[in-house]
């Protein structure tokens, strides 16, 4: 079975690093989401409802999502309702996850919807250069 490749985004590196002085346990949290969710779903086709698509930046090269259910050991007590909150973008062809952002609900209620576009622009100007 293939491997999935991750990448960050340096917007996405800004907000962990801003999480990580409240959040320590984030990065670990981050690997065992990316085996427990992000790899079950891509790889293996297991839903287990913690991953969501965003339907309005989806084709058929790259597919946007939202992780839901994360566990932060800092937060105890919370499980995977901590209101943790990763976006990504999953290239089907080469298997790879960039992480795009990541955010705490109770300080951000959704996803940088201007952010993501910029994110897509990037990647069309990126295709038309090859």
């Amino acid at each position: 079975m293939s491997q999935i490749k991750y990448k960050k985004t340096s917007s996405f590196e800004k907000d962990l690093k801003n999480l990580l002085k409240k959040l320590r346990t984030l990065e670990s949290d981050i690997e065992i989401a990316k085996i427990n969710a992000i790899e079950l779903f891509h790889l293996k086709n297991i839903n287990n409802e913690a991953v969501f698509p965003i339907p309005d930046f989806c084709s058929n090269e790259v597919k946007i999502y939202k992780l839901k259910k994360f566990a932060c050991k800092t937060l105890k007590g919370r499980g995977i309702k901590s209101g943790i909150r990763i976006i990504y973008a999953f290239y089907i062809e080469t298997q790879t996850v960039e992480f795009i952002e990541i955010y705490f609900k109770s300080e951000s209620e959704n996803e940088n919807f201007s952010r993501i576009k910029e994110y897509i622009k990037d990647i069309l100007k990126k295709d038309k250069n090859i």
